[in-house]
């Protein structure tokens, strides 16, 4: 199903639930004393939905800087990779040749295997980490008889380094994605209190009332979606793709 289409279903299914709610309290509920009710409740109404905007914008704001963040390291191991190869081209034969079939082939699976796995919160197999110490070994066996060869590999064991910790992000990020249980039952519970408190106020135009309350239901309900569809950076509607990954092992064939 599309996101849009889910989006749509989120939004139009609180906004109508809370429309019908709205509509069942003026039709049926007690009327006495409502008006009065109005300057207490709007008070209450104000501190419940600036902590809970509050809150929608600091989870909001961490998830967006989650996926930015995953994106950024994505390119910074992939290009670590290729600097590698280029590197380790300055080495003696055969390494040069070695180190890139080798790191193609890194690439390759974690595009074709590991990302998949990320994707569907599956945890990663060590494959791509049994590459990654088979390169670093390639690296290391190579014999450095000058400077400038001795300047290469360090080179290479370097960007080696940098693809070791921009990998080690990437799956904590991938393993550790997610808001916690905690933090969406403060997420609904808050939302639910923000729109019940409107349901106090009193007016002479009921229609008005209930259009207030929908779209009100239909906003929260329109952020927790989005806060569903980034708690993992490689899946949901933003998510990351491989691209880093394919283009850097399309550039060392």
């Amino acid at each position: 199903m599309s996101i849009y289409v889910q989006g749509v279903i989120w939004v139009l299914g609180a906004a109508i639930v809370a429309g019908v709610v709205a509509y069942l309290v003026r039709r049926i509920g007690a009327s006495d004393g409502v008006m009065e009710n109005n300057e207490a409740a709007g008070q209450v109404f104000t501190i419940v939905g600036g902590l809970q905007a509050v809150l929608l914008a600091f989870v909001l704001i961490a998830l967006f800087d989650a996926v930015s963040a995953a994106e950024d390291g994505s390119y910074a191991e992939a290009e670590a990779m290729v600097a590698t190869t280029w590197a380790a081209d300055a080495l003696p034969a055969p390494v040069g040749d070695d180190v890139r079939a080798q790191a193609r082939q890194y690439l390759t699976t974690v595009s074709t295997e590991e990302w998949p796995a990320m994707r569907e919160g599956r945890d990663v197999d060590g494959k791509g980490w049994a590459e990654l110490d088979q390169l670093r070994r390639t690296v290391d066996a190579a014999k450095a008889d000058d400077d400038w060869t001795g300047d290469r590999k360090s080179e290479a064991a370097n960007q080696l380094w940098q693809v070791y910790q921009q990998r080690e992000a990437r799956l904590t990020a991938a393993q550790s994605a997610g808001v916690s249980s905690v933090v969406w039952f403060a997420l609904i519970a808050g939302s639910v209190m923000t729109v019940a408190l409107p349901l106090m106020f009193g007016g002479p135009r009921p229609l008005t009332h209930i259009l207030i309350v929908a779209i009100l239901a239909g906003t929260l309900a329109l952020l927790l979606f989005a806060t569903a569809q980034l708690q993992n950076p490689f899946s949901g509607g933003p998510r990351v793709e491989p691209a880093a990954f394919d283009a850097a092992a399309a550039r060392l064939r």
